[in-house]
């Protein structure tokens, strides 16, 4: 394509490719509605008004705004492949998405983000990538790989990769660890994705001063106003498990808004089917109050200028033709989505894509034979620390009280919610097992367990009897990877992993039908928790606050390093 085309086209000197009449523009750059027809030529968005095209299209007075972008999102973690999650999200009106494959590195290394690349090329959905910055994430769990810096070196220019992903090992930007301080530097003009929940003051500052620019992490809006007001891109975060959007929207004003985002993180297809994506979060801020343009803005604009994507994210001439249609700002209900000038979803449903579903993948669990009596712990004292579930947040609290006894040995009780939590190596089979106890799951009997345990996604399991966490990790082992509920030594529900132990080789309704009767069987045992396989999977993360557990023990993340199980 010469350039000359593209000014021929827009002056009106030759036939654009595709013009829509009868929209309402909604320009997020000059912040108005404007009833205009829109005109597209290859791929690029020319002008407004009336145009000589190859093909006119009503847009039935409908509003037209940019593509959504999903500003930090890991693929893995929806559990599907990424074109079954295009399928999810594209007819939903998101058209690029930036992806932290952390998930996948932590457990292949570098052949992950091959993996990923490969996988979400000649998608309807345009996906770029942020390189791990923490793999493994800290020095406390065992991952699948060793990312050093000279590795992320020989990725930085690929054009798909905007930068470094979150820097999630806050305590070794704040100390200069040189192998950390390395991996910043690689960045050159690329942005530096952060990754600091609960930092605050003179740390907070020095982290940013470190060339970390965004942060997903804030919990209430006293954090998150440090955080704007120091500089950083407000990423606003709404995903299964870390609901952020209502508590920091009080926050968001016309005139602090520009660097604002939205992001969802983490999101489980049972929450894009019911709930959305981006286009929920738009509904949510319209409905809280946040002006429908503002909110159009955090949803594209801004994103794509704080990552340099100065082609999309708006509705003007040069402007790659990533856009979608929707009935109202109420209902935000996405008609038709089209991607580079084409039609790529409409009424709910991806237009054409090809399947997907056959995936050869190499097997990722390997573990060590393990015995009941590697899982049994001696009662050494009467107190002991336990991870306490803050509902709807990845944040946990750290309770001290006393355990229950039986037979010289410290066991689960169910009658004051206080149960077995176990972390099992997968990658190396070094037989490494943690082993702690959790308060607020609600289940009552069996046992449910995971290989998504962020970051290093070793094998989780949360249960009331030792027999059926053993069985739980036998069945895991078995699957090579995924999640399960089991009881009394059976199965209730199980969902195979066998990509990577993290995603499903399944169209995207069996997942989530197998999702959905892993939550009933959840439930059936007396979990009462609103998601309880996300809520899971973040109890082995030693980097958000306050105690979790990983396959080396319990971590006071508060302190970055381990205690003891027994407090006396």
């Amino acid at each position: 394509m010469h350039i000359s085309e593209i000014i021929d086209a827009a002056r009106g000197a030759a036939p654009v490719d595709l013009l829509i009449r009868n929209v309402q523009i909604v320009n997020v750059l000059s912040a108005e509605i404007i009833k205009t027809d829109m005109a597209v030529f290859q791929g690029k968005i020319v002008g407004f008004g009336d145009y000589d095209a190859r093909e006119v299209l009503d847009g039935e007075g409908f509003f037209l705004a940019p593509g959504l972008i999903d500003g930090h999102v890991h693929l893995e973690s929806s559990m599907l492949s990424p074109a079954e999650f295009t399928k999810a999200v594209v007819p939903l009106g998101t058209t690029t998405a930036i992806a932290d494959p952390h998930e996948i590195v932590n457990v292949m290394g570098m052949d992950g983000l091959k993996y990923m690349l490969d996988a979400s090329a000649d998608l309807p959905l345009e996906v770029y990538f942020m390189i791990p910055s923490c793999v493994p994430a800290t020095h406390l769990e065992t991952s699948g790989a060793v990312v050093t810096a000279d590795d992320m070196l020989s990725w930085i220019s690929h054009p798909r990769i905007l930068g470094i992903g979150e820097m999630m090992n806050f305590p070794g930007v704040l100390f200069s660890v040189p192998e950390v301080l390395d991996k910043l530097q690689i960045a050159g003009k690329k942005v530096i994705d952060g990754h600091a929940p609960l930092l605050r003051g003179n740390d907070l500052s020095a982290y940013i001063s470190a060339g970390i620019r965004s942060d997903h992490e804030s919990s209430d809006i006293d954090e998150a106003r440090e955080k704007l007001q120091k500089g950083m891109f407000l990423m606003i975060r709404d995903g299964s498990a870390a609901r952020n959007l209502k508590d920091l929207l009080p926050l968001v004003t016309p005139l602090n808004s520009r660097n604002c985002g939205f992001v969802t993180d983490d999101r489980h297809p049972d929450f894009l089917l019911d709930f959305g994506h981006i286009d929920s979060m738009i509904r949510d801020a319209v409905a809280f109050g946040i002006d429908p343009i503002v909110a159009l803005q955090m949803a594209t604009l801004n994103t794509a200028r704080y990552f340099g994507l100065k082609h999309k994210g708006a509705i003007a001439p040069g402007y790659d033709a990533d856009f979608i249609l929707f009935d109202d700002f109420e209902n935000f209900s996405v008609k038709k989505v089209f991607k580079k000038g084409l039609p790529v979803a409409e009424n709910g449903q991806i237009i054409k894509l090809a399947d997907s579903t056959k995936i050869n993948f190499p097997g990722t669990v390997n573990i060590s034979d393990i015995e009941l009596t590697d899982l049994q712990i001696k009662a050494a004292g009467k107190k002991i620390n336990i991870i306490d579930i803050v509902p709807n947040q990845l944040l946990t609290k750290k309770l001290v009280t006393e355990g229950r006894v039986e037979n010289s040995l410290m066991v689960s009780d169910t009658e004051r919610d206080i149960l077995k939590i176990a972390v099992i190596e997968r990658h190396h089979a070094t037989g490494n097992i943690g082993l702690g106890f959790v308060r607020g799951t609600g289940l009552k009997c069996g046992a449910f367990a995971t290989t998504v345990a962020h970051d290093s996604h070793n094998i989780i399991v949360v249960g009331v009897d030792d027999k059926d966490i053993l069985f739980a990790i036998q069945e895991i082992r078995r699957m090579n990877g995924g999640q399960l509920v089991v009881s009394n030594q059976k199965i209730q529900a199980a969902l195979p992993l066998p990509i990577a132990g993290l995603m499903s080789n399944l169209p995207l309704s069996e997942v989530r039908e197998s999702m959905d009767a892993l939550n009933h069987a959840a439930r059936g045992l007396g979990c009462h928790l609103e998601n309880p396989f996300m809520t899971l999977s973040f109890l082995a993360l030693p980097v958000i606050p306050d105690l979790k557990l990983t396959d080396k023990g319990l971590v006071d993340v508060n302190k970055f390093d381990f205690i003891p199980l027994f407090a006396d």
